[in-house]
């Protein structure tokens, strides 16, 4: 559903000349009746700061007064439970999910909407925000093949040709390589674009986080390695995440890269997080601080995700899928989890940030529990490092599949 707004304005007199603050006069709308007038805003308007929270609040507010609460756990997000009736609704901005178990209060919902805003109603979900979305006799497919050739297009590449993997094991080192690339504006277009691909799009989310760390000075070396994800892309654009129905149990797995940058030799932490069979989130995220050991390189990976468990953990409940046990979260590093479980190591880690020990908390509270897995079954290993073709396509085919393409 789509909504539209419309504005009005209303002509003053001018303030009395006496006034301790006169209005000022700028460039723009001149009524020739009253030039000296000025306009007062009635209604919020596209393209003034406050449009957005305006609207937003005009929603949330008929919303509430329908019975719908305001999700805790996500600002956009709100919740209809009475009755044994649920109804979700989703906002952004203009665009709007809604979906519940009862079609006749989904119906009269939607009755209501029309009779207070301007709203089309688009039927079952297809597109919501550049992401397709198709049913299946399991669940949905979540793909953006078509903005992805549009991100081709704009490069120029829309014929090139495709490579296994998104970046290079051994990046090549020569003099030539290291100068200011030509067009650094455009380097950051596609950087941008490439940043919103990854919400389906998993297996190039390391790569596009190496990306975007250079997009203040990028040379020519980072517009190669640019070009080698669009060449990626391009034999790659009928992936696809599934979604399936099924037990939701949630899990995660997470993995560092222990002083990955050879620049600043910080490291690399990544987790994603499956619910049931459906992969609903992943991170890549360098870390703020040296670590000094690869124990404590997994152990902040260990916090994050811990943190980002807690929060979905909570969504889950409001939603009223309460995670009845605690959440598994799997490493393949022995002394990180030991010191996550061992409060006595003190001396070891008083260098380390208060912050990170909250994973300490979420196993104190039997929210979460650690288990080990071994290295060759990490599916957050995708995350944190350049990996070998082989490699790199078994973990990236458990995440998302392939489509067939359209005929």
């Amino acid at each position: 559903m789509a909504n539209s707004s419309t504005g009005c304005l209303q002509c003053l007199p001018p303030r009395d000349s006496q006034s301790s603050r006169p209005y000022e006069t700028t460039v723009g709308f001149i009524d020739t009746n009253h030039p000296n007038y000025v306009c007062r805003l009635k209604k919020a308007l596209y393209g003034l700061k406050q449009s957005p929270r305006e609207w937003f609040a005009t929603l949330s507010g008929h919303l509430q007064t329908l019975g719908f609460q305001l999700s805790i756990s996500d600002p956009s997000l709100f919740l209809y439970h009475k009755n044994g009736i649920r109804m979700f609704f989703l906002v952004y901005v203009d665009d709007i999910l809604l979906t519940g178990n009862s079609p006749a209060a989904l119906k009269k919902l939607l009755d209501n909407l029309n009779s207070t805003f301007t709203m089309r109603d688009l039927g079952t979900i297809s597109q919501f925000l550049g992401i397709q979305a198709t049913s299946t006799s399991y669940g949905l497919h979540l793909n953006q093949s078509r903005f992805a050739q549009s991100i081709l297009a704009r490069a120029g590449m829309s014929n090139c040709k495709p490579v296994s993997t998104p970046s290079q094991l051994k990046t090549p080192t020569s003099n030539g390589l290291t100068a200011a690339y030509s067009n650094p504006a455009f380097y950051r277009q596609l950087a941008g674009c490439l940043q919103y691909l990854t919400l389906t799009r998993p297996d190039i989310a390391y790569t596009v986080n190496k990306i975007c760390q250079n997009m203040q000075n990028p040379t020519i070396q980072h517009f190669d390695n640019l070009k080698r994800l669009l060449w990626y892309i391009q034999g790659t654009l009928h992936i696809r995440l599934p979604l399936f129905r099924g037990e939701l149990v949630l899990r995660s797995y997470t993995d560092s890269d222990w002083a990955g940058d050879t620049q600043d030799w910080k490291s690399m932490s990544g987790y994603c997080n499956f619910l049931g069979s459906s992969l609903i989130s992943w991170s890549v995220k360098k870390q703020n601080a040296v670590a000094r050991s690869s124990t404590e390189a997994e152990y902040r990976a260990l916090a994050s995700a811990a943190a980002e468990v807690t929060w979905i953990r909570r969504l889950l409940q409001e939603l009223h899928c309460t995670q009845t046990t605690a959440t598994s979260l799997f490493c393949d590093n022995t002394s990180a989890i030991a010191l996550a479980n061992n409060h006595i190591f003190h001396a070891r880690t008083k260098h380390i940030e208060v912050d990170c020990h909250y994973i300490r908390h979420c196993i104190k509270d039997k929210s979460i529990q650690i288990h080990h897995i071994p290295t060759a079954e990490q599916l957050a290993d995708l995350l944190t490092k350049t990996l070998p073709s082989p490699r790199f396509k078994l973990l990236t085919n458990k995440l998302v599949q392939p489509m067939d393409p359209p005929p």
